[in-house]
């Protein structure tokens, strides 16, 4: 495995960055998590867009131009000979003090980028869907550092899934401040009600999905349902005919059991089946995104 960090190519044994980096001592940063299908890499420009914004809301100057982190993306990629791959690509402020400030990382941020394979779910999963609990940890709210940042302090992520994990379940809700439902810890959700499909707005306090965008257009093209966004109370998961999550490393994926309410016929339903399917063809399809290399086979 190569892994490239500030412009160099290193053996995975190799790759380190120091320990008076800001990343690591404060989780003073930002992250994408990006996705490859049949040698391209999905929606690349809407990921650096979302990493430049980020990036901006933390006054953190990235190191290059966006272009010159695109090239570096697809070269992590290619040198690692991968067509299928999960790329991580990591800003931090870089190496400081022991101190807060900002001012003392006077080398400017590190980037480093690792590709590599990725199952987040078995593939049964797909069919027989994923089981939710609603953690005791609430969203951030919009007065704090905003969910729309993607932030390398995840703890509150971390430890909403430590719950769900202890609870015998795969994912976590998290509730904002007013009891509505935010996000999960790792995804964006949707319930499907009456052929109404909805999903909470970006005001909720959530992270602005790359995956949940294309869903929501593939919902509209594809099924032809405009995806409504506005504020929800678990209730409306409980009634619902069918909640699905999405993001990057699920992709599209049912919810059937929430807080031990079964949630449709308990598997996944077909609205949601049926979007598994749009997306991965379009997932593997040329209009999905930036080439990793000249020739681009499709399956």
């Amino acid at each position: 495995m190569k892994i490239y960090i500030d412009g160099e190519m290193y053996d995975k044994d190799d790759a380190k960055i120091s320990v008076f980096d800001h990343g690591v001592l404060y989780g003073d940063g930002i992250f994408e998590g990006i996705r490859a299908y049949n040698g391209r890499i999905f929606r690349l420009d809407d990921h650096l867009k979302r990493l430049q914004d980020s990036a901006n809301s933390i006054l953190l100057k990235l190191p290059m131009s966006i272009k010159e982190i695109e090239k570096a993306v697809v070269e992590t990629v290619r040198q690692n000979g991968l067509r299928d791959a999960y790329i991580r690509l990591v800003v931090t402020r870089g190496v400081g003090d022991l101190g807060l400030d900002m001012r003392k990382c006077k080398k400017g941020s590190t980037l480093f980028i690792i590709a590599d394979k990725i199952e987040l779910y078995p593939e049964e999963f797909y069919e027989k869907g994923l089981t939710l609990v609603t953690s005791t940890i609430r969203q951030k709210g919009l007065d704090q550092v905003t969910p729309s940042v993607k932030s390398l302090n995840y703890l509150a992520n971390i430890m909403a899934r430590a719950e769900a994990t202890a609870a015998g379940a795969q994912e976590a809700i998290l509730l904002n401040s007013t009891g509505h439902v935010s996000e999960c810890s790792g995804d964006n959700i949707f319930f499907i009600k009456d052929g109404k499909i909805f999903t909470p707005p970006t005001s909720a306090g959530i992270l602005v999905g790359i995956t949940r965008q294309v869903v929501m257009e593939l919902c509209e093209k594809k099924l032809g349902v405009k995806v409504i966004e506005r504020n929800f109370p678990r209730y409306d998961l409980y009634a619902a005919d069918e909640v699905f999550l999405t993001g990057t490393g699920a992709e599209v994926i049912a919810a059937v059991k929430i807080d031990g309410r079964i949630i449709g016929k308990g598997v996944a339903g077909p609205t949601t089946r049926e979007l598994v399917k749009h997306f991965r063809e379009y997932a593997n399809s040329a209009a999905s995104g930036t080439a990793v290399y000249e020739a681009v086979k499709t399956k």
